[in-house]
């Protein structure tokens, strides 16, 4: 008795459908075996980034192409059983290979600590600069090394028992018991310019070099 071939199509729109759904679902299947190839060290970054923007523009055209169809992803997943949650990271919700973004993710860090550097940096100066100019009323010199403690204690780079925050958390406290008109003795103002001082020579020794 001879077996019939059972049609999953009914004319060539539909053929092409089906052979545009197992494509679908080979893209899917092989970013997730990159993906976990690439987490295991299995593959070079180059190799991995070179082989996944393949399959993200090969997924992006094809799913394009198959939108009125396979309006979502996801449901194409889950019809078909798929267990691949990182390829439908990779595709459908980054759009970039792992590597680009963890790239995207240092510079923005490093872009981010330098801008906090440099306003330690400037408040520190305003701070040393205001005594100078005997601006020494706590009303003057409390909100600057406020800003000052704040400041630092945005940076991840320095400990926590770093000199500068904790001078700065002692005179903070120092201050908040005296009336907003009271004025820094001159032995006080001396103090806590020579304070500031050595703590921006600790603050800028603790950076690391070639800056961050």
């Amino acid at each position: 008795m001879m077996m019939m071939e059972a049609k999953l199509w009914n004319d060539k729109r539909e053929r092409e459908m089906y052979d545009n759904f197992a494509e679908l679902f080979a893209i899917i299947k092989a970013t997730e075996k990159l993906e976990r190839a690439y987490i295991r060290d299995l593959i070079s970054p180059s190799e991995y980034e070179s082989e996944c923007n393949k399959l993200i523009l090969h997924f992006k055209t094809l799913s394009a192409s198959l939108k009125d169809t396979v309006p979502s992803i996801q449901r194409f997943a889950d019809t078909y059983k798929m267990d691949c949650p990182s390829a439908l990271y990779r595709l459908v919700t980054s759009g970039v290979p792992a590597t680009v973004e963890h790239r995207a993710t240092v510079a923005a860090s490093t872009s981010n600590s330098a801008s906090i550097v440099a306003e330690c940096v400037q408040n520190f100066i305003t701070a040393m600069d205001s005594l100078k100019l005997n601006m020494v009323a706590v009303d003057q010199v409390y909100p600057l090394l406020s800003d000052l403690s704040a400041s630092l204690n945005k940076l991840s780079i320095l400990p926590p028992d770093f000199e500068g925050k904790t001078k700065m958390k002692e005179w903070l406290s120092r201050l908040a018991k005296m009336g907003a008109a009271d004025e820094l003795t001159e032995q006080q103002s001396r103090q806590l310019h020579f304070d500031l001082e050595s703590s921006y020579n600790s603050f800028m020794a603790a950076l690391p070099k070639g800056g961050s």
